[in-house]
């Protein structure tokens, strides 16, 4: 770690004294990048802990060192909440210095092709055999198509996001160490805390999902046939699930064993599920027919935004393999190729698929429970039911790997942040994983997996993923446009300005849509702003230019991103945001009490550090 360091000080001398000007951030950051991928490869030094269990594992920060310590942290709780509100991590943080927590670095072994099959192992789960059928029939009809379409671009410019985040700074933390660098650890915290949960309350659902399905196929007419009834426990918990905790200790098991046996496992799957894909869709074009596309329009437009808002959740999960980037070897090539190409893919098949249902089957008459099954039965080939229902089955698993895989990389880095004990952040010297953090999310996704009901987990679902998305969005214009100490403050201001414009008019626009407006003068007045804001960014000079892959079209891509996943948002019941402002102040009240004090001290202890190294 101090060889790390020492280079990238070294680097940054040099470069001063060989110019009259500092040297770039992304240059730094490039560098910063390549010491991390080579020095990281060995075991970091110190003294294991990660068999530990005791205090000082989970609250070594001396607020915690005993009670009167603690009560005198909670005393500072408004002036440490000011200095941390919106405090700033930086690349080289998150780089280097989070990661000496975890005392082992996690292995290095996934290139663009295992980072594209665990992309299309992700997302592309059962959703796309369930939600096609019942969006065709009741909102889009044909133009279901449109749908995948509009869902899939949304999805892709969050996904460009994502990518130049992770190749400049490739950690494990995903979307929490990208917001905590530019939008600060408050947000950080909140975005992440609540990501994490929607994925862990997924995954339980996901697993009872899976055991619905298992027992749908051994008697259709029973989906709780493999579940356990206990009177005594209340309506929706009381239909014990085993099969649904066991699949998920599988999952999370082959997380555990190593990432490199994982990737292998899931794109074997993938490809496998890849060959079902492909014959749907040859069989759909040979036996369908164009006339089934007529009405291609049923429901108008408003029937597709409808239906995009919903097929939208088919394409999410590829925010779980963001948090790979410390585990590839070359991110500067294998994230960008991973993560847009095998979105674009999953976009081409998922158009393909609807098509082909809607040719096989006039959208009036699609069963909305099995509409591929059905299908097939439709055109004499009653035996291709089975090769979807096991497809499906085989994306509910893949689906579940990827996520815990995810899932504990988040924990990790939060921990890291000493957000949640550090004791979470460890590395298994052998496995090279985070068998802690798996342990802590596998934990929690079969107590709630084995009680609750799907009608229950439902409800705790939406909101955040957009959420996300949109502030990683914000959190990649603020990279581009604001450096600390480096932007004049006049820029700043109207930076600022164009930012909170191209916001509020997307809001308006939503606003105006859900209010059933449809006169042209209203798309006008809404549409209009958002225009003017994202003109006038793109009229400042940019703080960064990323050195090794960017977002093309800054500032258009990211204001167009944050103008969709905004309308998305809109088609929310109330529902999704109770739960979601239910769930923040949950963890804002934990924050206030453990979060805070412990950021706090850890970061006075590095500046501490820094500080003394600076002086000699």
């Amino acid at each position: 770690m101090i060889r790390q360091q020492s280079s990238i000080f070294q680097f940054m001398s040099s470069s001063a004294s060989s110019s009259s000007q500092k040297p770039s951030v992304s240059t730094i950051t490039t560098t910063m990048a390549v010491e991390t991928e080579t020095e990281l490869e060995t075991p970091l030094r110190g003294t294991s802990c990660w068999h530990q269990w005791n205090k000082q594992a989970f609250f070594p920060e001396p607020s915690f060192e005993n009670t009167t310590s603690y009560k005198s942290a909670l005393k500072q709780t408004y002036p440490r909440l000011k200095n941390r509100l919106f405090s700033r991590s930086t690349d080289a943080t998150e780089l280097i210095t989070l990661q000496q927590e975890s005392k082992q670095p996690l292995q290095k072994c996934l290139t663009w092709w295992d980072l594209t099959w665990l992309c299309f192992g992700s997302v592309v789960g059962s959703g796309i055999f369930v939600i096609t059928g019942q969006e065709a029939k009741k909102h889009a009809g044909p133009a279901i198509v449109l749908s995948y379409l509009a869902s899939g671009l949304s999805a892709l410019l969050s996904a460009f996001c994502y990518t130049e985040f992770a190749v400049e700074i490739p950690v494990a933390g995903g979307s929490f160490s990208f917001l905590r660098v530019e939008l600060g650890d408050f947000v950080a915290y909140i975005a992440a805390g609540n990501i994490l949960l929607e994925a862990v309350v997924g995954a339980a659902g996901l697993a009872r999902s899976w055991s619905s399905y298992l027992a749908s196929m051994i008697d259709s007419n029973n989906s709780d046939l493999l579940r356990f009834k206990v009177d005594c426990f209340a309506d929706g918990f009381n239909l014990l699930d085993p099969v649904a905790v066991l699949i998920l200790l599988v999952c999370n098991g082959i997380a555990l064993s190593g990432t490199r046996r994982s990737s292998w496992l899931n794109w074997i799957s993938s490809i496998v599920s890849s060959c079902v894909i492909v014959f749907v869709i040859i069989v759909g074009f040979v036996h369908g027919k164009t006339t089934n596309l007529d009405p291609f329009l049923p429901y108008g437009t408003e029937g597709v935004f409808e239906a995009a808002a919903v097929v939208y959740w088919s394409y999410t999960g590829f925010d779980m393999v963001a948090t790979m980037a410390e585990e590839t070897k070359k991110p500067s090539r294998d994230i960008p190729i991973g993560l847009v190409g095998s979105m674009c893919m999953i976009t081409a098949v998922y158009c393909l698929m609807a098509l082909a249902l809607t040719m096989m089957v006039k959208y009036t008459e699609i069963d909305m429970n099995a509409a591929y099954s059905i299908a097939f039965r439709q055109i004499g080939m009653n035996w291709a039911k089975y090769l979807v229902s096991v497809c499906a089955l085989k994306g509910m698993t893949t689906s579940l790997l990827v996520g815990s895989l995810g899932q504990a990389r988040y924990t990790t880095q939060i921990a890291r942040a000493h957000m949640i004990p550090p004791w979470f952040a460890l590395v298994h010297p052998k496995t090279q994983t985070p068998i802690n953090a798996t342990l802590l999310v596998t934990t929690l996704s079969a107590i709630i997996a084995l009680f609750s009901s799907l009608n229950i987990l439902s409800s705790v679902f939406s909101f955040s993923t957009l959420s996300i998305f949109m502030l990683m969005a914000i959190a990649l214009l603020v990279r581009r446009y604001y450096e600390k100490d480096v932007t004049p403050k006049n820029n700043l201001v109207k930076f600022l300005v164009c930012l909170t414009v191209v916001v509020a008019s997307s809001i308006g626009i939503t606003a105006f849509w859900n209010s059933n407006g449809r006169g042209w003068i209203g798309y006008v007045v809404t549409i209009a702003p958002w225009f003017l804001g994202t003109l006038g960014m793109a009229l400042l000079p940019k703080q960064r230019v990323p050195k090794l892959w960017g977002v093309p079209l800054v500032p258009w891509l990211p204001s167009l991103s944050i103008a969709m996943n905004l309308f998305l948002i809109g088609s929310l019941g109330y529902l999704a945001f109770l739960r979601f402002i239910i769930c923040s102040a949950v963890m804002l009240v934990y924050y206030l009490l453990v979060g805070l004090h412990a950021t706090y001290d850890v970061a006075h202890q590095n500046q501490e550090k820094s500080n003394k190294e600076e002086g000699p």
